[in-house]
């Protein structure tokens, strides 16, 4: 992993001075990363950037050249620059594991470290979340739509070499059955998949011509691209043609059609026509095409047939935006951890204070997740009944009890250590799917989903309304000179 240690915004840098110049440096402070908002209109997100920030962490060290480049900006202090040097991230980090299922407003990641440490690394947390939670919530949110293989094809889609890899390494988590970025399958033991270009099509004398060249080389994996001239007229018949002349003689198994244009529902039912009709009612059908989770909602409402399909822009390079954020939440002062707010206008951006821990709830009879509840790190949460309070509309609560309780977070690094062993992207790809199917259908699902409970303590609420009270009372006042 190379480093990247500096990917990070320069006014953390010069807030860094200032803590560094006000003898702060040792000042101990927690952050959590959270989002505000299900992207693509939705009632779930899926966890995922874990391993980029675990590798990020690991590599953390400012080169010489970087205190050059620093030190030519004219905005810091030798001594500062000194200590920068030596500057390693010594901290803890929490998180909730790359695919599970996650909700507004609750801590994803909690960092605990010197606030230096803490404040440098911002930029780089924050990119790795919001890249990996984007494209794996968007490859769940797809799949679950087609209900059939879906293979990713987004590399030349997506926004840079690296996030390329990273996309198709995600997209598989959150349920791609594969990927079309051979170097993305090599480093993460991904199933390459792909058919072939239009390119190659034009480029030979005939249709039928390229069709041949290609079962000749690839036998053992003919899906035809038909739709380079007409898929109806030429397309398949012409793939039709090459199976009866060539495969089939040979002892081997036409596989299919692939359809990258044009009506896809209408053809794909025409083509599933031709294809029977010649006898190949095993020849499957690929669609592609710019295809979302609504156009392939749109294709099985209008009765297209398809055993897979192919999606790339919308996975890879998805034009919506995760909006992970980090904020302080609290210091630490002689042993004692002070909580912190941000408080806005906005209500939506007002923040949940204090060291936190979440907890899920999942009932015991059907497996289902409840509802979360964001907790002071010192409370215990009752084993046997617990109301659920909403923390905007009080008087909305549901008590539950038979349930089972799950801390969400894990410890990722111990003092600056990594102490959690990522798994593989199979295991995670598993654990995804096993964590989806306790998410209520309801929250699922595309128009309206239902909201998902994501709920406060009766004592953090407490702390909420006392620190909103206090800042705006305080901090919030504009200073004014007294007179003597």
């Amino acid at each position: 992993m190379k480093n990247n240690t500096m990917v990070i915004d320069f006014y953390e840098f010069t807030m860094a001075q200032v803590y560094f110049d006000s003898n702060e440096k040792d000042k101990k402070v927690y952050f959590d990363v959270f989002f505000r908002k299900n992207p693509f209109e939705g009632g779930y997100s899926i966890s995922g950037g874990l391993d980029a920030i675990i590798d990020y962490i690991n590599n953390f060290k400012i080169e010489k050249e970087d205190i050059e480049y620093l030190r030519s900006t004219g905005k810091f202090t030798e001594d500062f620059l000194e200590y920068l040097k030596n500057l390693k991230f010594t901290g803890d980090i929490f998180a909730i594991p790359d695919g599970t299922p996650i909700f507004p407003n609750e801590p994803i990641i909690t960092v605990r470290a010197n606030v230096i440490e803490a404040q440098l690394i911002e930029t780089a947390l924050l990119a790795c979340f919001n890249h990996g939670t984007l494209v794996t919530t968007a490859a769940k949110r797809i799949t679950e739509a087609a209900g059939v293989p879906v293979m990713e094809f987004g590399a030349r889609r997506a926004r840079g070499i690296d996030a390329s890899i990273e996309a198709s390494k995600y997209a598989f988590v959150g349920g791609c059955s594969g990927t079309s970025n051979v170097k993305a399958a090599i480093d993460n033991d991904i199933p390459a998949l792909g058919t072939m270009a239009h390119s190659m099509i034009c480029d030979a004398d005939s249709e039928y011509d390229a069709f041949l060249r290609y079962a000749k080389s690839n036998p053992d994996n003919c899906i035809f691209l038909v739709d380079t001239y007409n898929v109806l007229k030429s397309g398949i018949p012409n793939a039709i043609k090459v199976a009866n002349d060539y495969l089939i003689p040979n002892g081997f198994k036409f596989k299919g059609i692939r359809i990258d244009s044009g009506d896809l529902a209408y053809l794909s039912k025409e083509a599933r026509k031709m294809l029977d009709a010649a006898g190949f009612p095993d020849a499957t059908i690929c669609l592609s095409n710019g295809l979302n989770e609504d156009t392939i909602n749109s294709l099985k409402g209008q009765g297209a047939i398809f055993d897979s399909l192919g999606v790339g822009d919308n996975i890879a390079a998805s034009k919506e935006i995760m909006g992970g954020v980090y904020k302080l939440v609290a210091t630490q002062k002689d042993g004692e951890i002070i909580p912190k707010i941000k408080v806005s206008e906005e209500s939506t951006k007002t923040i949940n204070p204090a060291y936190k821990r979440v907890y899920r709830f999942y009932d015991k009879e059907t497996g289902y997740a409840l509802g979360d509840v964001l907790a002071l790190n010192t409370e215990a949460i009752p084993k046997d009944k617990y109301v659920l309070v909403n923390p905007d509309e009080e008087w909305k609560t549901c008590e539950i009890e038979n349930y089972t309780i799950r801390e969400l977070q894990v410890p990722i690094f111990k003092d600056g250590k990594q102490v959690y062993q990522m798994p593989t992207v199979r295991e995670r790809k598993e654990y995804c799917t096993n964590e989806f199917k306790t998410i209520y259908p309801e929250i699922k699902r595309k128009a309206n989903p239902h909201k998902y409970y994501v709920d406060l303590t009766l004592e953090l609420l407490k702390l909420k309304k006392q620190l909103i009270l206090e800042t705006r009372e305080n901090k919030g006042k504009a200073y004014t000179k007294k007179n003597d």
